[in-house]
């Protein structure tokens, strides 16, 4: 027990260190191509903080595990509002002014009932993981569209070119991409190891793991990203962080396990915790969206959604035990 916790522990802080290489690393070698500032934070930063949640739900499936990989995917996107924005907002009130969100939250309830009616038999197949991952491909060509067509009018241009700002060469961008990719690889394996180790001495589901230690060890490093970035005035792209990564759950994160290792899913996903997810993100969407205006996450809102997500923490204890 001692040691698979040390293994999870372990793994979350190769994860978190791998994740932040690999993006700058991918930053940086797209910036050296060409790509422009904004598109590179539309897509790399997203992929590259959901990039945890990936590579566990894939090592999760592969080992025989998938239900620590759906787990993985709803409990993360549970956490990233909840947990994070909720943490975030009482830190610092969150303002959100760009267009390009208010285009991403409506594709991202689109994804999110693709998503539920894929599994509403409760069974995750082959194929309805092969429409995950193409819906995955299909976000991010909209994304870089979107970017494109609003590069020059969005308030996200400048806070991504004050993101990006800093040059490197390719030599130490790819070195830097490369040991990304091998660490968050061995993080991965870690934390997959332990957290199955730990079910089985506990005698708890892969589910509640995944959805639970997993999800909140996952999305640290979109705690630590959208906390710098609100400290730095950055207020839409943490927003722009959590939108991302949540489509990247709902659609590679969920759709890994699919491919990999099909399994009917246990009748509490949907009931409670895809339920829950939902729920959330109505409330963000209604906390952030403007209607009249900019959009603006206050103490109390964050409150809020740190209260749900607790809540929602004690209703999986209580369930479980």
């Amino acid at each position: 027990m001692l040691l698979s916790t040390l293994a999870i522990l372990a793994g979350f802080g190769l994860l978190i260190w791998g994740a932040d290489r690999f993006v700058m690393g991918a930053s940086a070698t797209a910036r050296n191509l060409g790509v422009s500032p904004l598109i590179i934070g539309l897509t790399i930063v997203g992929f590259g903080t959901s990039a945890p949640e990936m590579l566990v739900s894939g090592l999760a499936a592969w080992y025989g595990n998938p239900g620590i990989s759906v787990g993985n995917a709803i409990g993360s996107n549970i956490t990233n509002i909840g947990l994070v924005l909720g943490i975030t907002a009482l830190l610092i009130p969150v303002t959100v002014n760009s267009d390009i969100l208010r285009r991403e939250f409506p594709i991202l309830f689109v994804f999110m009932m693709l998503a539920l009616w894929l599994i509403s038999d409760n069974y995750l197949g082959w194929w309805d993981g092969l429409i995950l991952i193409g819906g995955m491909f299909a976000m991010i060509i909209w994304v870089v569209m979107i970017g494109l067509r609003s590069r020059k009018t969005d308030p996200m241009k400048v806070e991504f070119e004050e993101e990006f700002s800093d040059t490197m060469s390719s030599g130490k961008a790819t070195f830097w991409l490369i040991v990304g990719i091998i660490i968050l690889l061995i993080g991965s394996r870690a934390v997959v190891w332990g957290a199955t180790e730990i079910a089985v001495s506990l005698g708890i589901s892969d589910l509640v793991i995944g959805l639970t230690i997993i999800a909140i060890g996952t999305s640290l490093p979109e705690l630590a990203a959208t906390i710098m970035c609100v400290y730095k005035d950055e207020h839409d792209i943490a927003i722009g962080n959590i939108i991302g990564s949540n489509m990247f759950n709902l659609l590679g994160v969920l759709g890994l396990p699919g491919l990999i290792h099909p399994f009917a899913l246990p009748a509490e996903t949907l009931s409670r915790d895809f339920g829950a997810m939902v729920a959330l993100t109505v409330a963000l969407f209604i906390m952030s969206y403007g209607f009249k205006g900019a959009g603006r996450i206050n103490r109390f809102e964050g409150g809020i959604l740190l209260a749900s997500w607790c809540g929602y923490m004690g209703w999986i204890y209580v369930a479980s035990v």
